[in-house]
């Protein structure tokens, strides 16, 4: 079978064009104008993001591409109820793209009852009819996504709540070098008819059949790039797929290698690198890399060539996504199924 083959075969919801035309997502936010918030950065001292899976993995990266701008206390809430410390001076935003993520509700029920400033991003459900009950402002997003695959408009809404509160100065520049970016990407990504061995992604994913993807990233910086792929391979690909970050890894499961054996387990290593990285993580990695190398296990890496270091974290993550689409195909998965989880929420939902 050519990959055409796999393609037309496994991909019955058609996530390729959905890949392809992921620059599409920005430019839906970018030109959204339905958001009017009252209060601005004097008024918050801390900020929560609740949300779960493809509804958090967004504040994630929001964090990582922003961590030099943030001056308050920042945290990704991904439970029912929400921290202690929330109150009236706490920006609560209210992440679920179908409006209906139960841990999501219950968060939006405690920060209301604490009387917290509130922003809401979904498509439709529950959560956009409490918005509008409430009279809270909402970011609307575009319908008929998996909430993993509507990634980008939720990462592009938040960078343009906290824009609007002040938070982080203006995103105009970053926001149409960002479309610009997945257009392009995307046209080379889905490229893989007559292009063997130059679609990186599809060689890349066609180097992890047969293995376990072990995804080591730096904390902070590229954390979210390393929590965005390991659940990309979870949820498209239907495998395991495991996740550390640097410095920490070289304190205790760097050990777990020296007894490597195929047999047992047979996985390959998976660092997401930036030229950004403090000149010690760029040794730790090194180093790491051999000794993995040494114990018989391959090493894979994942690194942008872009200039800004959003963009090149913007371009890690969408690599990660078509690799790990390609990788269901290959597999004969189909990278829209995610059973379990409607399972689990159906017997979740029962009395």
């Amino acid at each position: 079978m050519t990959i055409k083959d796999f393609i037309e075969k496994y991909d019955v919801q058609n996530q390729f064009e959905v890949l392809r035309n992921s620059y599409k997502q920005i430019e839906y936010v970018r030109d959204f104008e339905g958001l009017n918030i009252s209060f601005n950065s004097d008024e918050i001292k801390s900020i929560v993001v609740a949300g779960l899976g493809g509804s958090a993995i967004g504040a994630d990266l929001f964090y990582n591409l922003y961590l030099g701008e943030i001056r308050i206390p920042y945290f990704v809430n991904r439970n029912y109820g929400l921290p202690p410390f929330v109150g009236n001076d706490t920006l609560v935003v209210l992440s679920s793209y179908s409006g209906n993520t139960e841990e999501t509700l219950s968060a939006a029920e405690e920060a209301w009852a604490k009387n917290a400033k509130i922003v809401c991003v979904t498509s439709g459900g529950k959560l956009q009819e409490f918005a509008e009950a409430k009279n809270i402002p909402y970011v609307k997003l575009q319908t008929g996504f998996q909430p993993r695959y509507a990634l980008y408009l939720n990462l592009f809404a938040l960078i343009k709540i906290f824009a609007s509160i002040g938070i982080i100065s203006s995103p105009t520049e970053f926001v149409e070098k960002a479309i610009e970016l997945l257009n392009d990407k995307g046209k080379d990504f889905a490229e893989y008819e007559n292009a063997e061995g130059s679609n990186a992604p599809l060689e890349f994913a066609k180097s992890l059949i047969g293995f376990i993807p072990v995804i080591y990233s730096v904390d902070n910086v590229t954390s979210a790039v390393g929590v965005r792929l390991k659940g990309q391979f979870n949820e498209n690909g239907k495998t395991h797929a495991f996740h550390n970050v640097l410095p920490e890894f070289n304190h205790n499961e760097i050990i777990g290698w020296e007894t490597f054996s195929e047999k047992q387990f047979r996985a390959k290593a998976v660092f997401i690198k930036d030229v950004a990285y403090h000149p010690q993580i760029k040794k730790r990695i090194d180093i790491t890399a051999d000794l993995i190398k040494n114990a018989g296990a391959g090493v894979l890496h994942i690194e942008s060539s872009q200039e800004d270091f959003k963009l090149r974290l913007l371009e890690n993550v969408f690599f990660g996504d078509w690799v790990t689409y390609y990788f269901a195909v290959l597999r004969g998965k189909d990278p829209s199924e995610i059973d379990y989880i409607h399972y689990l929420k159906n017997k979740l939902a029962e009395n």
